[in-house]
């Protein structure tokens, strides 16, 4: 068992819910050995800036208390800093001289895929660290803290939001976070019950997505006493055109990791769908028979893009994250001591502790688009000609694992 006596814990890349309790849950689970823990400050910018700090806040008890679990974003603070790209030819031994300063022995650094990749990087250099998994993208290989939280808030937001689009008699277009992968739109929208959801793995068809909103948007409008009705789409900010091509936006340049940044997707669609509802002559019919049409001036279905942002990952955390957090947290320390750097946790089940290399665990994990026939056949529309459910059947023959 590998002699450690004080850890440094790193919160890296974007905020979202359960990284306190990942805090929380290394400082206790830490203290309850005779481990000392500590926060390095401002992800992997405040790493590399530790040898020029003067002091680092100790996690003891009466600190950690002070820490609430259950809100999002994190105590140890955020910063998008790719170590190998510091213009410092001295930046590892920079990073080296800060832990000998502060006797830190070891790191529990929770991130996604690009902290992960500096895990990577900082263990190849002899820096003990393991890694938590957190992305509310959850794009990663295991579960990731955080994600839990913001497919609620997607969910949440969105079905809010259906009460302005059946006042107004809007079609609502949500865009959520997700770069490359669907997963957090597709659970959100579909804990929403929106009409359409649209994910990075299926280029849109916007002619089938018009065709879905018409009838349905129609029908619920004529079927109302009222005349009320709206249509709900959840788009991730990773979309794809028909061509296969990744909407973004120029302007706004690439990040730390060189990753272009993405914007646009909500108005690209309302723009697809605003184009076709003024070239079909049945709209005018529809407006007129549900007592809408006022000529010159409101003539077509109003689409709005609405993009709620930062406000999917910020607030409070879910208790499924909590928990994770907590378990995992505790879960990096009894790596740490055991001497599994380099590796990401992946679940904690009664005495069972999971983990994997972490070069594995940050490998790009879409959506299993077999699964998405199932919301077809239910009434979704995912921008594509529905496909048929193609399933097969598996006995368990032993106890499954358990995600709580």
């Amino acid at each position: 068992m590998a002699q450690i006596k004080k850890i440094g814990i790193i919160t890296s890349g974007g905020d979202c819910g359960g990284l306190n309790a990942v805090i929380k849950g290394v400082a206790r689970f830490a203290y309850s050995l005779g481990i000392e823990s500590v926060v390095i400050p401002n992800g992997y910018a405040g790493l590399y800036n530790l040898v020029d700090l003067d002091s680092v806040t100790i996690l003891n008890a009466e600190r950690v208390s002070k820490i609430e679990a259950s809100l999002a974003g994190s105590e140890a603070g955020h910063s998008r800093v790719k170590i190998s790209k510091i213009k410092d030819p001295n930046r590892y031994e920079r990073i080296k001289e800060g832990l000998k300063k502060f006797g830190i022995d070891a790191l529990v650094i929770s991130g996604g895929d690009d902290t992960g990749s500096v895990v990577v990087d900082l263990s190849s250099q002899g820096i003990q660290c393991v890694h938590v998994p957190k992305t509310m993208d959850l794009d990663l290989q295991p579960y990731s803290v955080g994600a839990d939280s913001a497919i609620n808030r997607i969910a949440l937001f969105t079905r809010d939001l259906k009460t302005t689009g059946l006042s107004h008699n809007r079609i609502l277009v949500i865009e959520v976070f997700g770069r490359y992968v669907g997963h957090t739109a597709f659970r959100g929208g579909v804990g929403a019950e929106a009409d359409c959801i649209l994910i990075p793995e299926i280029p849109v068809d916007f002619d089938v997505v018009y065709k879905h909103m018409k009838v349905t948007y129609f029908n619920r409008i004529e079927r109302s006493d009222v005349k009320a009705g709206t249509y709900i789409i959840v788009v991730a900010e990773g979309l794809k055109t028909a061509s296969g091509e990744l909407l973004y936006d120029e302007s706004a340049g690439v990040d730390a990791f060189g990753h272009k940044k993405l914007a646009g997707a909500g108005k690209y669609v309302r723009q697809q769908l605003e184009k076709r509802l003024k070239n079909d002559p049945e709209v005018t019919d529809f407006m007129k028979r549900t007592g809408m049409f006022a000529p010159g001036v409101y003539e077509v279905p109003e689409v709005r893009e609405v993009t709620p942002g930062h406000l999917v990952r910020c607030g409070s955390s879910s208790a499924f994250d909590v928990n994770f957090g907590y378990s995992a947290g505790a879960a990096a320390v009894l790596m740490l001591l055991e001497g599994k750097s380099g590796n990401t946790v992946v679940s904690v089940n009664g005495a069972k502790v999971s983990y994997m290399p972490t070069t594995e665990a940050i490998k790009r994990r879409e959506v299993d688009l077999s699964e998405v026939a199932i919301y077809e056949a239910l009434g979704v529309c995912f921008g594509r000609e529905i496909q048929p459910y193609k399933h097969f059947f598996y006995e368990v023959t032993e106890q499954p694992q358990r995600h709580l």
